[in-house]
């Protein structure tokens, strides 16, 4: 019985070495974008093929698109590092995780009537990719998502 478990424990330990080879991430830190606009260009990639997704920032006009973008090709950037010996072309990569978090926010005075002044929030976010493969869309487990 104890060497079934410590088999078992193998075999999980393995698959989660090969998810995490066929993993790949990249982050923006301190994005001057306030999070709500960046959310959402962020949900038009959420779930997507990585060239869809990079056709579909390409042609957003929003200015946090273009920021996404850079960020998603630094995240194909990185998994072909990871994964020297393996081609892009067969390796149906698609964007698995797309999150974005509040950052730092700068804080201004605005002069307002009768010599008051009101606050300015300065918002900036941080945003993480995530990129998987679509093969090994299987969970530690064995069991789909």
């Amino acid at each position: 019985m104890g060497e079934t478990i410590r088999t078992k424990k193998k075999v999980r330990a393995e698959k989660i070495k090969e998810q995490k080879k066929n993993t790949a991430f990249a982050i923006l830190r301190n994005n001057p974008t306030s999070p709500r606009k960046m959310r959402f260009v962020a949900g038009l990639i959420r779930n997507q093929q990585a060239n869809k997704a990079l056709d579909i920032l390409q042609f957003s006009p929003q200015e946090a698109a273009i920021k996404l973008r850079k960020l998603l090709q630094s995240a194909i950037a990185n998994w072909v590092e990871k994964n020297k010996g393996e081609r892009l072309e067969d390796a149906d990569l698609y964007v698995k995780e797309v999150r974005v978090d509040g950052a730092r926010m700068l804080k201004r005075l605005r002069p307002a009537p009768q010599g008051r002044a009101y606050r300015v929030r300065k918002r900036s976010n941080h945003v993480t990719i995530i990129l998987g493969n679509k093969a090994n869309k299987e969970n530690i487990n064995g069991t789909e998502d």
